[in-house]
């Protein structure tokens, strides 16, 4: 079975690596801070500058809660179209944009810098508002001598997308004088000890590792580890928002401080080059992206499918765990014609896990089961 996410076993953690994350960021980042969730960093990154103006916008091609912040702000979250590359409509966003503008999103997707991300930060110099790069999905994706995220005023991203960690994020300041103006929430920093959502979580990584071929016992192990409450597929998404409000896990912040990012960096490059082979010659999939440049870390291996459903249950029965259509979109997106692009991608976009634990030779496997 090819799992959905990495595993984190005890054993796993060890001493320091010969890179580590903390030099990464000292290396490329002005200031930033943790958070449990990308979305309170959001949060707290807009509140340092939401007296420029009263309106956010975002691309559609998001998932639905990331707006959430913006309302509870008392700031108006608009979206703005997106194009079949990922990029921004620029008519679009130009209609959208205006005097009272906070701050424009900007997103890169699967860890790849988003198409049109100059034209972006170009238009926000224009109108003298506040450019937000959002690259929750890969902390560790370079363009070129850039860090993703740093190309704005503001940026975030998710540890816990790339880590076998409970939760976890950053708070990019970009500039001196935000970060000089920024106010923490109390969400801010880390905990300081473990705690029960710590220990469920080692619980689960462990059990789930030991335990890995039988998948109804990795079910029942869920069920029982992963505590009472609104789960985050059935929340809504005020809520799934709100469960996000926390300091970064205690055992978060020691797996990042003993992470490898070249490591992980390499081994999920190689993942993302095993499905590239294993998914060229069919011809109901066609790859988001056809390169894989130098420094990108892959989230995922984002495909696009004729038949969704279908690809889904194959996958499901050659045993890839957790490959799925990516967003669920915002109620306002998915009602509004003028965003059938973002509503047509949602439909049809699957991705594929590629952490640093797969083994490449499970992924060729799986490509002589389809085929089969």
């Amino acid at each position: 079975m090819i799992s959905a996410t990495p595993s984190l076993s005890l054993w796993a953690l060890s001493s320091a690596r010969p890179a580590d994350f903390e030099s990464l960021l000292e290396q490329y980042v002005t200031a930033y801070a943790f958070y449990g969730s990308g979305k309170v960093a959001l949060r707290d990154g807009l509140e340092t500058v939401s007296n420029a103006g009263q309106n956010v916008l975002l691309p559609a091609y998001l998932p639905d809660a990331v707006a959430e912040p913006i309302v509870e702000l008392g700031l108006e979250p608009r979206f703005y179209a997106i194009t079949e590359t990922l990029g921004p409509d620029v008519d679009d966003l130009r209609d959208r944009i205006d005097s009272d503008t906070a701050a424009v999103v900007s997103v890169n997707y699967f860890g790849f810098p988003q198409s049109g991300l100059e034209t972006i930060s170009s238009i926000t110099s224009e109108y003298g508002c506040y450019h937000v790069d959002d690259n929750a999905h890969s902390p560790l994706s370079m363009d070129g001598d850039t860090l993703l995220g740093t190309v704005g005023d503001i940026g975030i991203t998710s540890l816990w997308k790339q880590l076998p960690v409970p939760n976890g994020a950053l708070l990019y300041l970009n500039t001196d004088t935000l970060a000089e103006s920024y106010t923490p929430s109390r969400y801010e920093g880390v905990r300081d000890r473990f705690d029960a959502t710590d220990c469920r979580f080692l619980l689960k990584s462990i059990a789930f590792e030991l335990f890995d071929r039988n998948a109804r016992l990795r079910e029942s192990i869920d069920t029982l580890v992963s505590g009472s409450g609104v789960g985050r597929v059935t929340a809504s998404p005020r809520e799934r928002y709100e469960n996000g409000k926390s300091q970064l896990s205690n055992l978060t912040h020691r797996v990042f401080v003993d992470a490898d990012p070249d490591s992980i960096r390499a081994s999920r490059r190689s993942n993302f080059s095993a499905w590239q082979r294993v998914l060229e010659t069919r011809s109901d999939v066609a790859p988001v992206f056809d390169t894989l440049p130098d420094g990108i870390c892959p989230q995922v291996f984002p495909v696009r499918a004729g038949a969704p459903t279908r690809l889904l249950r194959q996958l499901d029965r050659v045993g890839v765990d957790g490959a799925h259509t990516w967003p669920r979109l915002s109620a306002s997106v998915e009602n509004d014609p003028t965003y059938e692009t973002s509503r047509k991608l949602s439909e049809t976009t699957v991705v594929l896990p590629v952490h640093q634990h797969i083994d490449p030779t499970a992924i060729e496997a799986v490509g002589d089961a389809l085929s089969r």
